[in-house]
């Protein structure tokens, strides 16, 4: 009787020990996270092109690649989005569409995936234009010090290319 009972507080013991080193290790998968709240109100700024709150979720030396190997800074980021987005009379993330997630490597480093639905409306022949995107960001102390996005931006391209022929289409056009 006494084994048995020795064998009963070794499990016990056993199991209180892994129980506690479960609660002590990080989290490494979440879909809610302070990370994520992050990039969306970095999402949320860009889409309200509060480009001053957009820098200050970013590191100072933060490089970001959007459909590139070539990296750049946040200035860069903001004056290539301005320019992008000139031609467009409204542009969002289709919320409804969007799913993030946050994961920590196995070196630690925190990494937060989004995928979205992204529509625009070109000002000239408002037609609207949605495009699939994924960006993922990796956090240092709270800030993002890389980016990457990929989109397909040959939508775009090609929905303004249709707009431009269609205006030469009708500059051409003889009137009576």
């Amino acid at each position: 009787m006494k084994k048995f009972s020795i064998i009963i507080l070794l499990a016990i013991f056993t199991i209180a020990c892994n129980d506690s080193s479960k609660e002590e290790q990080e989290v490494r998968y979440s879909q809610d996270s302070e990370q994520i709240n992050t990039l969306k109100a970095v999402l949320q700024d860009y889409e309200k092109s509060d480009w001053n709150a957009m820098r200050k979720h970013y590191a100072d030396t933060a490089q970001i690649f959007h459909n590139s190997k070539e990296g750049m800074n946040i200035g860069e980021s903001v004056n290539r989005h301005k320019e992008t987005l000139s031609g467009l009379s409204s542009y969002e993330f289709i919320d409804e569409e969007d799913d993030y997630e946050m994961v920590v490597t196995d070196e630690g480093h925190t990494w937060v995936n989004f995928w979205g639905d992204w529509k625009g409306t070109i000002v000239e022949s408002n037609q609207q234009v949605i495009i699939p995107v994924h960006l993922t960001a990796r956090f240092e102390d709270g800030k993002i010090v890389r980016e990457y996005a990929y989109y397909d931006n040959s939508i775009m391209m090609l929905a303004t290319m249709e707009n431009d022929s269609l205006n030469a289409q009708q500059d051409s056009t003889p009137t009576n």
